[in-house]
């Protein structure tokens, strides 16, 4: 594995605001060669910070999406047996049956260990899988190696590649996994930080726009009894759609009316409590 320590520096994304304090724990981590381990509701940023770092230090990005059913070696590599026994029935592949080596994917923790250049790894939503899965996968995350039994081979990683897991927080991951990331809880952004989100996504947004626009969505975000509220995508996609119909004004959002409520509200029992408070005149 090569022990070159990258030397560039994380500043942000070219659409990713970027606080100080996130902005230094990710030169730590980096620098200190740990995970960091992203907290916080969903739409905070956390996933987006990985494609941020991979863009600003010129990386590629690997995703490993976690699933509650996923198998610690399905993130490392997989064995295509099918492929294997279909190749002997016909015999017309070109592959080697007899070298199991051709027959061997790597998972997308494999693939950032083999990668010629170091990589950003994102592991996202680990409080998906189970115990085991945690802390089997930080143990081939720290020795920078795993094995492929079928082959009798160890894939050491050529360049250790900068790891991002997030959490949504949903269950609570082991002390010994919490005692070997580094952790950084992204809060949700409150309104200074959204209008600067926002500049950021639309340049050219009129400030009434953006001021309404804000404004209703926090008020939207406090409805009581609302399962899954609002985030930063809905917001700005609510804005795009709000640009996008010139018939809509600004007047309309100061009045109470809200457009494209179903932007905002994705859960049909959200999107009626929203509806019922707004007509209602009580939010």
């Amino acid at each position: 594995m090569s022990n070159t320590r990258e030397t560039n520096t994380f500043t942000g994304g070219s659409r990713y605001v970027l606080d100080e304090e996130l902005a230094q724990i990710v030169n730590v981590t980096m620098a200190l060669e740990m995970p960091l381990l992203l907290k916080g509701e969903p739409g905070t940023g956390k996933t987006m910070l990985a494609h941020a770092i991979a863009e600003s230090l010129h990386m590629p990005l690997i995703v490993l999406n976690v699933k509650s059913s996923m198998k610690l070696v399905d993130a490392l590599y997989q064995y295509d047996t099918l492929t294997r026994l279909n190749d002997s029935r016909f015999a017309d592949s070109g592959r080697d049956v007899s070298n199991i080596e051709e027959y061997i994917r790597m998972g997308k923790i494999g693939q950032a260990f083999t990668s010629e250049t170091r990589t950003v790894l994102l592991i996202d939503e680990i409080d998906k899988a189970d115990t085991d899965f945690q802390d089997d996968m930080l143990d081939v995350l720290d020795q920078m190696e795993f094995d492929i039994i079928e082959i009798d081979k160890t894939i050491k990683a050529a360049h250790r590649p900068v790891i991002i897991i997030t959490s949504n927080a949903k269950k609570d991951l082991s002390d010994p996994f919490l005692g070997r990331c580094n952790f950084h809880h992204i809060a949700f952004p409150d309104p200074k930080m959204m209008r600067k989100i926002v500049a950021v996504h639309f340049p050219d947004v009129d400030s009434n726009l953006m001021e309404s626009t804000v404004t209703t969505f926090f008020r939207l975000r406090d409805i009581e009894a609302v399962e899954k509220r609002p985030a930063t995508r809905e917001l700005l996609n609510w804005i795009r759609a709000l640009k996008s119909d010139p018939d809509i004004h600004n007047d309309s959002l100061r009045k109470g009316r809200i457009p494209f409520l179903g932007i905002l509200f994705k859960k049909s029992g959200d999107y009626h409590r929203a509806a019922d408070v707004i007509a209602r005149g009580r939010w």
